[in-house]
């Protein structure tokens, strides 16, 4: 069997895409935002990511890629610093504290949220991948389970990710919170698979293996 290449899946995404143009979006999940202004984000790297001490933190544990390389938005065009902007907000709300690291060994985003969730000092942590999948771990889960799951990134609005920012604060706090929300667009998978394959593609081509998670500082501009 021929070895799926990232040119090869490429080419594929080229032909999805310039059929959906001559069709159009028609429904189901946004369009991809190409037009709108891009809000930049800063990265400082502050050290060696420790056990966090503050039952109050929560942590946001970004994959190897998000916010820094690539082209910093999500699959459907969503500005990076917008979508961690929104689930910052979102655990400020709930009067907690949001500690901002990166991921380097790892592209998975359970494990991401693992190693997230046992560094935090609430045990509780939102991984974000490029794409825009993201999910709320908790520390004493095992990597493939989670609290809340949310694996359509064409379908989650700025406003889903503070309310996933806010759950993740509630939960950090010993609360039960109702899930939140999520709507379900059937013609999702196969309208941005490949695209989505090509972003996971690139952020793997990112990881460092054997590399420690870092401490970030987060300046938005």
């Amino acid at each position: 069997m021929a070895q799926i290449t990232e040119d090869m899946v490429r080419s594929v995404v080229a032909e999805i895409v310039a059929q959906m143009m001559k069709n159009g979006n028609g429904n189901g999940a946004g369009p991809i935002a190409i037009d709108e202004p891009v809000e930049q984000i800063e990265f400082t790297e502050m050290g060696v990511a420790k056990q966090g001490t503050n039952p109050k933190e929560v942590v946001i544990a970004l994959a190897p890629a998000f916010g820094d390389k690539l082209k910093m938005r999500t699959l459907t065009g969503v500005a990076h610093a917008k979508v961690l902007r929104q689930v910052m907000a979102g655990i400020e709300e709930e009067g907690m504290t949001p500690r901002v690291i990166r991921v380097k060994h790892t592209s998975d985003l359970a494990f991401i949220g693992k190693r997230g969730a046992e560094l935090s000092g609430s045990g509780i942590a939102v991984p974000l991948q490029s794409r825009g999948t993201t999910l709320i771990h908790q520390k004493d889960l095992s990597p493939l389970q989670n609290i809340e799951l949310f694996p359509q990134a064409p379908v989650i609005d700025l406003e889903t990710y503070r309310a996933i920012g806010r759950n993740a604060a509630r939960y950090a706090k010993g609360e039960s919170p109702q899930p939140v929300a999520q709507m379900n667009d059937q013609m999702t998978r196969p309208k941005y698979q490949a695209i989505a394959a090509v972003f996971h593609i690139r952020e793997t081509s990112f990881v460092e293996p054997g590399v420690k998670p870092v401490d970030l500082q987060v300046k938005f501009k």
